[in-house]
């Protein structure tokens, strides 16, 4: 062809609706092959994996034979396939590198080889055994339930510290191996079984998700919860009774530390209280700063082969987001009422005026062309047919001259009664494409008068609303995990004060870190709306082992409330210290994933657990220092 004939073809194009913005931009450096699949649904993971597979031979076939050709591939199938790479990619990388940096801190924090041989085996059968449980039910492994190995360890390692710690600090102290173990077993084991049902609870509660994948880590990670204790009360114990363990040299260091700590904290419990509670309020005061908004595109890091070709596809040709619209008419064949038609254009205008519309595709660009193309090609005949005789007969023409697989069906219903608008959008959050559905649904109430439309549809439509029913969904969910971790705090404490006391610093964490959240982030996504579900039962395990050691000094020693918290910070506070910062670790390493979900629900949660330390720390001892003063007596020895 000449320069002339590929000037007038690229005029042609660029001035074509259907075409512009969709198949060819301004620059023409970029086109389009759009594939609708359509997958027998029978297995629709090695379906599409299938598809994929096909697919990329067809690429790579296609740049081998054109070297300066390059080629992006995009979409909903494209999407489905980068779920299950990211899967792959964080359990190559995260679970190895969990394992790694749990194994340093657990030898530096808590020390003894033994020790750590004993937690690792704990763990890697937890995580071995919730897993088995899990694909003998029948769970799928998703890019939200691969978070679960490295929960489920995280879990298991603090089961196993307060044991071990306890077992060391009896053997420091001139006890037997076998009595430090029985004396470590007989004050854990109660605050171990609150705190392992306490975050099993939590997890279970994910149950109330409109999402699966968020159920079935639910459900994982409280398998593992349940297994991890069981075996942190039998196994470990076991393992540490057979194997040789020296006696460690006493650390007055750390016990000197905690209890300086201690001091610190009854001496400056009022001025605590006020500061604490000051700074739970301001910080609580900033979790309205948060939106509702998700961009699923964002859900992948720019590693994902989809995430960086999608990329391309919206800087160089067009959107991914598309927004379809059924229209039907009033009877059949009334699609080709002049009245229909000209209210199909008028909601097509506007949808092209509203910001972030890239195309629009709907069939009154087909008639317009039409009409022109049967009066000689004049311009000024680029417009809507005057009578439905004539567009019915346009219809029929167009539809009779496409080739097999290029008619109309996609677009029109077979009794002519519907038509299907299609917007293209730019990457719009959660709240924008809201908004646009909103809006497009008030225009046709208010214009369309020979329209009955159905509300906008399409996978962005449903992502854009699952956030917030899940979020409806998971305070249905907290609310009863709540009721019955109170129960049991209760009936564990054998007091209705200490139990619901105890809320306040379980509840606060949670709610503080939202307010963190707000002030540098200020956007709540899907992912976040399982984190206080979720860290309701993981923040109660600091408080469980701190109120234990709290009671026992009040009820078996006879101590006052200020020495009782001495006493807590002394026998448990470095434990509760080390299982922190290994609990922060892990939650962080999971804020490595090529999973937005996951690496936004490790980094909040990651915060929530070092706040939920600091409650502990430095606002639950003042707080049951003033509401538990009195005297009491020490309990005779049943011995």
């Amino acid at each position: 062809m000449s320069d002339s004939d590929l000037a007038r073809i690229k005029r042609t194009a660029l001035n074509e609706p259907l075409l512009r913005s969709l198949f060819i931009r301004e620059n023409s450096h970029v086109t389009a092959l759009i594939v609708n699949i359509q997958l027998p649904g029978l297995d629709e993971t090695k379906e599409n994996a299938e598809v994929i597979s096909f697919t990329r031979n067809i690429v790579h076939n296609i740049e081998a034979q054109y070297p300066g050709t390059k080629t992006y591939l995009t979409g909903n199938v494209m999407m489905n396939n980068a779920f299950p790479e990211a899967t792959k990619a964080d359990l190559k990388t995260l679970i190895p590198l969990s394992f790694g940096v749990m194994m340093l801190l657990l030898t530096w924090l808590v020390g003894g080889v033994i020790g750590t041989l004993a937690t690792t085996l704990v763990f890697a059968l937890s995580i071995a055994g919730a897993l088995g449980i899990a694909g003998f039910i029948g769970f799928p492994m998703t890019a939200v339930s691969a978070s679960a190995p490295t929960i489920i360890l995280t879990v298991a390692i603090a089961n196993c510290v307060h044991v071990l710690i306890s077992f060391l600090y009896g053997m420091g102290h001139k006890l037997s191996k076998t009595g430090a173990l029985e004396e470590s077993l007989r004050i854990n084991l109660q605050p171990i079984a609150i705190a392992s049902g306490t975050t099993a609870i939590g997890f279970l509660s994910l149950n109330f998700s409109e999402v699966p994948p968020f159920q079935h880590l639910g459900n994982i990670v409280a398998i593992g919860v349940v297994i991890s204790f069981l075996l942190s009360v039998t196994l470990l114990p076991a393992v540490i009774a057979v194997l040789p363990v020296r006696a460690p040299k006493p650390r007055a260091t750390d016990d000197a530390i905690m209890l300086r700590f201690g001091n610190f904290v009854v001496r400056c419990r009022r001025q605590l209280l006020w500061a604490t509670t000051i700074g739970i309020v301001v910080l609580v005061a900033n979790l309205p700063r948060n939106e509702l908004n998700d961009v699923f595109l964002h859900w992948f890091s720019e590693s994902i082969q989809f995430r960086s070709d999608t990329d391309f596809v919206l800087d160089n040709l067009t959107g991914l987001y598309t927004i379809e619209f059924s229209l039907r008419a009033e009877d059949s064949g009334g699609i080709s009422e002049p009245n229909f038609l000209n209210e199909v254009e008028e909601f097509s205008n506007w949808l092209r005026a509203q910001h972030g519309v890239r195309h629009v595709r709907t069939i009154t660009d087909i008639m317009k062309r039409l009409n022109r193309n049967l009066h000689g090609d004049d311009p000024t005949m680029y417009q809507l047919p005057k009578e439905r005789e004539q567009a019915a007969q346009y219809l029929l023409l167009y539809e009779m001259s496409l080739p097999y697989g290029l008619d109309l069906n996609n677009q029109i219903n077979v009794d002519k009664s519907s038509v299907r608008v299609t917007a293209t959008l730019d990457v719009l959050s959660t709240n924008e494409i809201l908004a646009f559905r909103e809006s497009s649904a008030g225009w046709l109430r208010s214009h369309a008068k020979h329209i009955d439309a159905l509300p906008a549809s399409g996978a962005i439509v449903m992502f854009a609303n699952i956030a917030s029913r899940n979020i409806r969904a998971m305070l249905i969910g907290t609310t009863i995990a709540l009721v019955l971790i109170s129960i049991i705090l209760v009936a564990a404490f054998r007091s209705a004060r200490i139990g619901f006391t105890s809320l306040l610093p379980n509840l606060a964490p949670a709610a503080m870190g939202f307010g963190v959240w707000g002030i540098f982030v200020g956007e709540v996504g899907l992912s976040l709306s399982i984190v206080m579900s979720v860290t309701l039962g993981i923040v109660i395990d600091d408080t469980v082992h701190f109120l234990s050691k709290y009671l026992r000094a009040r009820r078996e020693l006879g101590l006052n409330s200020p020495d009782a918290v001495r006493y807590a910070f002394k026998t448990v506070g470095r434990a509760l210290l080390i299982t922190s910062v290994i609990l922060t670790a892990s939650f962080l390493i999971l804020g490595l994933s090529n999973f937005a979900h996951n690496s936004a629900f490790g980094v909040l949660t990651a915060v929530v657990i070092g706040l939920a330390l600091i409650t502990d720390f430095l606002f639950l001892p003042p707080l049951l220092m003033k509401i538990d003063s009195g005297e009491l007596h020490p309990k005779p020895d049943p011995t």
